[in-house]
């Protein structure tokens, strides 16, 4: 069974050794950035989150593992190089056993201003490849074999995961090499809409368009897991229609209880999970906050989750925190435009959401390592049964994973 991971002394392209052509920046630390928050519990229910933390499979539906600049505001500079480090130590000191990235992703601006080209994307994947070749702690996922040994074995699973499909134009062929690559997620768009269909930011949405249908095809029969987590509502509902397999939200709230964009109606939540699919809670910073809870921290997170929870049932549910090393908030001023965040923290009449306390992080998920033990532990301080905390830890993810994955 699973137990504290094995650790690890490999950093991010040691493999070059003192090469004085390689631009390098200070990095953010990976590891007590800001001060941490712990879940306090009781003797005994310390005992019982660390057996649980020690044997459960504990799967991440969405986080970005690389390492940002100390000085944040440099990232568009550091992004140019092409060369993102990974949190080797963070994970070492995380309790994931599988961790899906999402890699550069919106702030993917090696070669074009905007990002999203395909030759940016081969290019991210293929450094990151390069990186994870030269060490053997964090293990490059294809399949669910792959998650089961790196918990055996006290490694990390790294599942390749891109949030939008704009890189793949007009060519469904590329699904395929995405897939050859080891991509097994791809979201059908980010926040702006593409070939395939409609995002967030979007005023109107005219749902999956012809190709998005073709490219929901390829997925299912590739076997790529398919994300709607940015999509604009009814390209959402027109993707779980028309796949054959489940589908996921892999990071995301309910607009129930914060009215965002960036946050599901419960008619797609429901119909999500009436597809057999999953929804994973978010949160990045000033997304899923609450009436009760304006100021975002754990607490705001897990209200979204019960929410959620009661709406779809314990079997739907899960996490995808969507979390990074480094200064979260400050990406978001960074690349503001990038990510489109005023469209996606205003309500779908594109007007902005209530007033929110603005935070400088979430407190209690900082990063990955964080989210990795404080979710379960605040599951455990609230009653959760063995076997609830084990199937929103993993046990739903594998169990997609499992359908889909092939």
């Amino acid at each position: 069974m699973g137990t504290t991971k094995r650790g690890t002394d490999y950093r991010s392209f040691r493999y070059l050794g003192d090469d004085a052509g390689r631009t390098t920046f200070p990095l953010a630390p990976q590891l007590d950035r800001v001060p941490p928050h712990p879940v306090a519990l009781s003797p005994e229910e310390e005992q019982r989150a660390q057996h649980l933390l020690d044997t459960l499979v504990l799967i991440s539906l969405h986080e970005h593992l690389g390492v940002f600049p100390a000085d944040i505001a440099t990232t568009p500079d550091y992004t140019r190089t092409g060369r993102m480090a990974t949190g080797f130590a963070g994970l070492a000191a995380s309790r994931w056993d599988a961790v899906f990235d999402n890699l550069m992703d919106g702030v993917l601006n090696i070669e074009s201003a905007h990002g999203w080209k395909w030759t940016e994307v081969l290019h991210d994947l293929g450094m990151r490849l390069c990186d994870l070749a030269h060490q053997d702690f964090v293990v490059h996922c294809t399949g669910v074999e792959d998650i089961l040994r790196a918990h055996r074995d006290g490694r990390v699973a790294w599942i390749a995961s891109i949030e939008g499909a704009a890189m793949i134009e007009n060519e469904l062929d590329r699904i395929e090499i995405l897939y050859g690559f080891g991509v097994r997620a791809l979201g059908i768009t980010y926040s702006e809409a593409n070939a395939l269909g409609s995002g967030l930011r979007e005023p109107r949405d005219g749902g999956l368009t012809v190709l998005g249908r073709q490219a929901v095809r390829r997925m299912n029969e590739v076997g790529m897991l398919i994300d709607c987590s940015h999509c604009g509502d009814q390209t959402a509902l027109d993707a779980i229609e028309a796949s054959t397999k489940p589908i996921v939200l892999s990071h995301i709230g309910a607009r129930a209880l914060w009215e965002s964009n960036r946050l599901a109606p419960d008619t797609v939540l429901r119909a999500c999970a009436d597809g057999g699919g999953l929804i994973g809670m978010e949160a990045a910073p000033h997304t899923t906050l609450t009436p009760t809870h304006s100021s975002h921290s754990l607490d705001s997170v897990m209200e979204h989750f019960e929410y959620i929870r009661d709406l779809v049932g314990i079997d739907h549910v899960g996490f995808g925190p969507d979390t990074l090393y480094g200064d979260h908030v400050g990406l978001h001023d960074v690349y503001a435009s990038a990510l489109s965040i005023a469209a996606s923290r205003a309500g779908p009449d594109q007007k902005v959401n209530p007033p929110f306390e603005r935070v400088e992080y979430v407190a209690g998920l900082e990063n990955p390592t964080e989210g990795s033990t404080n979710i379960l532990r605040w599951l455990v301080k609230h009653g959760y049964s063995d076997e609830d905390i084990a199937k929103v830890m993993g046990e739903n993810a594998l169990r997609v994973l499992r359908e889909v994955w092939q």
